[in-house]
């Protein structure tokens, strides 16, 4: 897509028509004392219809996983590979892929699953530079709002799978970790894919971090690193039936010793 077209939400610009600002830097920029009291109460209706259109759109899709990484990947590169393995992967396991919707790793992510025969989600967001939804999605959503967009990765995935990437991975990578970590999520796995790219971040953690000591020891191990997509698609898999097995124990009856005689 070229500079001079953009997507609003529904909403196609082209030429003049495309606005020089999104709708989230409009909503976070600061304005005149009072003009707050005329314009974010209606933001409001516009935040509360994202959130039903994503909720009514996404109930449905059943277990998925959402994989993240670089924008900037391109066919070839190791990172795109392997986001197309990882697509497959999960849809050969039975989860919906979800991405970002854009170029890259995420492409590769959707290319893999629709390849597969899977459900290929796409969550894209409105940027002033944007490419659209990639060709390879089969259930695309485009939000205005960047928390709405996050709270539908969180509630409709069961895992996070990260490829190399950048300060949006980051973004989605440590937002996941703190919502594990203040109970806001469980049981949610998330796989590092490539040891060489995610170990000097795992090392500042723990020298910094844990050395510092501004984390735990447990929080390490909230996050798991591997170089095989397969391998972080199988911790998936693992935590889902785990994940079964503590409901059948929640849900099965307590014996009764009441009354034998």
């Amino acid at each position: 897509m070229s500079r001079r077209e953009h997507r609003k939400g529904p909403v196609t610009l082209r030429g003049a028509q495309v606005p020089r600002t999104t709708t989230d830097q409009r909503l976070l920029d600061s304005r005149g004392p009072a003009d707050w009291v005329h314009s974010d109460p209606w933001r409001v209706m516009r935040i509360q219809a994202e959130f039903v259109e994503g909720f009514g759109t996404l109930a449905n899709i059943g277990p998925a996983v959402a994989v993240f990484g670089s924008a900037r990947t391109g066919l070839g590169h190791p990172s795109y590979e392997m986001g197309i393995a990882a697509g497959r992967s999960l849809v050969g396991a039975g989860y919906a892929v979800i991405t970002g919707g854009g170029p890259g790793a995420m492409e590769a992510a959707n290319r893999g699953a629709a390849e597969a025969g899977g459900l290929s989600v796409g969550l894209g967001i409105e940027l002033p530079f944007e490419s659209g939804l990639n060709e390879f999605v089969n259930l695309g959503i485009n939000f205005r709002y960047f928390f709405v967009r996050k709270t539908m990765f969180v509630k409709y995935s069961e895992g996070f799978i990260v490829l190399p990437g950048g300060v949006g991975t980051l973004d989605e990578l440590f937002e996941a970790v703190t919502l594990i970590q203040t109970g806001k999520i469980t049981h949610f796995p998330i796989a590092l894919v490539g040891r060489e790219f995610w170990g000097p971040l795992l090392d500042w953690v723990r020298t910094s971090l844990l050395g510092g000591g501004m984390i735990s020891e447990d929080d390490l191990d909230l996050l798991r690193v591997t170089d095989d997509v397969d391998e972080a698609v199988a911790w998936m898999v693992a935590h889902r039936a785990a994940r079964a097995q503590r409901q059948l124990a929640s849900d099965a009856p307590e014996a009764d010793y009441s009354d034998r005689s």
